[in-house]
């Protein structure tokens, strides 16, 4: 498959061909059909986070569809659209059985503790936890835009400014929050 890869940090990347991904037995592999570029991204590039590990594929918004499950996946299909947010849990620390999934004990991310989105495929651990249905009437660029950005606002408004989904407040088009009342 071809990828976007860098091999020191802050230096020039480059589209090369690699080995394509395979999925754990509670992943699948994805075909990428859309992928956004993130200041987080500039600071893997950068040596910024020592998750990171030379030879690396940066990304990790992305859209597309599965193409390989795992063989203990069991909601997840080939031809499936979907997406995944940044962070990807484990779903059986204490953080996730908690319902916090987005601070995980065991959290990877694609782009960052693994090869990321800036590629044909990209392998995602734990789909049956971190993966996202895209409706059929959503372009890929717009599903790559939620799994960082939306999830990153809406933990902010819901988790530190504990608004609570239902408590009259809404997003809007615009994406300002509004008290409906």
């Amino acid at each position: 498959m071809k990828a976007v890869v860098f091999e020191q940090y802050g230096e020039p990347a480059e589209v090369r061909d690699v080995p394509d991904p395979h999925p754990a037995d509670h992943g699948v592999t994805v075909r990428v059909e859309a992928t956004g570029l993130c200041r987080s991204d500039w600071h893997g590039w950068q040596g910024h986070d020592p998750d990171i590990t030379l030879p690396h594929v940066p990304g990790h918004e992305l859209a597309g569809v599965v193409e390989a499950v795992g063989d203990r996946v069991t909601a997840w299909h080939p031809g499936d659209r979907v997406t995944v947010p940044f962070v990807c849990a484990c779903g059986t620390c204490g953080a996730c059985a908690a319902g916090d999934q987005q601070v995980c004990e065991r959290q990877t991310q694609p782009g960052f503790t693994r090869w990321g989105s800036f590629a044909q495929y990209v392998a995602l651990d734990h789909a049956d936890v971190n993966l996202v249905a895209i409706p059929d009437e959503m372009s890929y660029a717009t599903a790559a835009s939620l799994g960082c950005r939306f999830a990153t606002a809406f933990r902010a408004v819901v988790q530190r400014g504990r608004v609570a989904p239902g408590s009259g407040w809404r997003c809007t088009a615009a994406g300002e929050w509004v008290c409906r009342r």
